[in-house]
């Protein structure tokens, strides 16, 4: 997700990857023997370049351990296929850490691509809690979390406040307010990330989990999305784009056709990343001192955001795994994950950061969004998410079209999920 990519939005993903390794016994960069030496670190698209002075740091610090910033194509979807491309390479693979999408643990863990990892070498008891299930797989601990992501509704408070009408707590009350109020200011009603993507899985995820219904369960090796909680999320997105308070633009958007809407002041209310609300909050927007953010609504109150964010995890075949552990535990440090927040806006995952009097000054987000982090739930995990995620897209895509009926298409979706999930 452009999250991760542009102070976060789904997606950054880190690759530390072995540089300087010449024939055994070469010369010093081949490392000391104890699994440590000089690592390399690649970044999709680090656009707000906080990783470099990070890194910095680092180096100063660890002569012997140099790492290098390289990095990969700015698209998740590239960067997840030139890390499996490599990685199928087996004890060929350069990678010795990655930091991957949290939706992607399950995958590599199940094709043995990464290592478990000890739960008493990382402080995750100081993490947000939620964020320590999507660094695991059947129990085990296969990756650490590195950033953390919940969705969030931004609203347009001017225009609220002028109505007398407080943000929206349901969908009843979003709905209402989107066909109503907006049209008066000539807004648009509402919009998330409905292009055929991965926002979109994400989006529809959201919806069915705000109405207590989920997808997939038992580490994807059971359907579960034949709902009535399914039909009644799904229908709620499909509603809104067949009686107009959805556009019909927002099926072209991602996260920053969506964000960028917002900013220009085309929407009364966005679904998307946190990002999104710093951006729009920034000197120069054109809506800046005129918004706000709460947890998506849901049917009969608060819903159910997704889970976003990056974890960092040990390659198998990594060629100097301690130096990984080591760099991974600092990258996750108090200081550092400070420096994530204030120089590259993504969310950390430490706990006490969400409370830091400073920090929530400069980013009053904050409190919501730990509140959205704590009720949030992960991704339907699957060790073919990939091939979920795209079924997921088709299906939801159609729907909310008009090419099929929401009852039919969560149907389909558990007939074609059945076929890409093993039982």
């Amino acid at each position: 997700m452009r999250w991760m990519r542009a102070a976060g939005r789904g997606l950054l993903v880190l690759v530390v990857v072995m540089v300087g390794c010449v024939a055994s016994g070469a010369g010093a960069d081949e490392g000391r023997g104890d699994g440590r030496g000089p690592i390399t670190l690649a970044t999709a698209g680090d656009l707000t370049g906080y990783l470099g002075p990070l890194l910095e740091g680092w180096n100063r610090t660890h002569p012997g351990e140099r790492v290098t910033l390289v990095e990969l194509p700015d698209s998740a979807d590239e960067t997840h296929a030139q890390m499996t491309t490599d990685l199928r390479g087996g004890n060929r693979s350069r990678f010795d850490v990655l930091n991957i999408d949290v939706n992607w643990t399950s995958e590599f863990a199940a094709a043995g691509w990464i290592r478990p990892l000890p739960r008493d070498r990382f402080p995750l008891g100081d993490f947000l809690p939620p964020v320590v299930d999507t660094a695991t797989y059947n129990g085990r601990l296969y990756a650490v979390p590195y950033v953390t992501n919940a969705g969030l509704l931004l609203y347009r408070k001017d225009v609220l406040d002028k109505e007398g009408v407080p943000p929206p707590r349901t969908w009843a009350e979003l709905e209402h307010a989107a066909r109503t109020i907006a049209p008066k200011y000539g807004l648009d009603g509402y919009a998330g990330q409905f292009l055929p993507y991965e926002g979109l899985t994400v989006n529809a995820a959201e919806a069915v989990y705000s109405a207590g219904g989920t997808i997939l369960g038992d580490e994807g090796e059971r359907v579960t999305v034949d709902s009535g909680a399914a039909r009644e999320g799904i229908g709620f997105l499909a509603r809104g784009f067949r009686e107009g308070w959805i556009p019909k633009e927002a099926l072209t958007y991602k996260e920053e056709e969506s964000k960028q809407a917002f900013r220009d002041g085309r929407l009364l209310f966005l679904r998307n990343w946190p990002y999104a609300y710093v951006v729009a909050s920034a000197p120069g927007s054109p809506v800046a001192g005129k918004i706000g953010a709460v947890p998506l609504p849901g049917p009969e109150g608060p819903g159910t955001s997704v889970l976003g964010g990056s974890n960092l995890a040990i390659t198998t075949h990594a060629r100097h795994p301690d130096s990984a552990a080591r760099l991974i535990a600092y990258l996750t440090s108090e200081r550092v994950q400070r420096q994530v927040l204030t120089k590259g806006a993504l969310p950390p995952v430490r706990a006490a950061l969400y409370e830091d009097p400073a920090l929530v000054r400069q980013f009053p987000h904050l409190p919501t969004l730990r509140d959205a982090v704590l009720a949030a739930e992960p991704r339907p995990k699957s060790a073919h998410y990939n091939q979920v995620s795209l079924v997921v897209q088709a299906v939801v895509h159609d729907t909310l079209t008009g090419q099929q009926t929401p009852e039919a298409a969560v149907q389909r979706l558990a007939h074609e999920l059945a076929a890409v999930s093993p039982r």
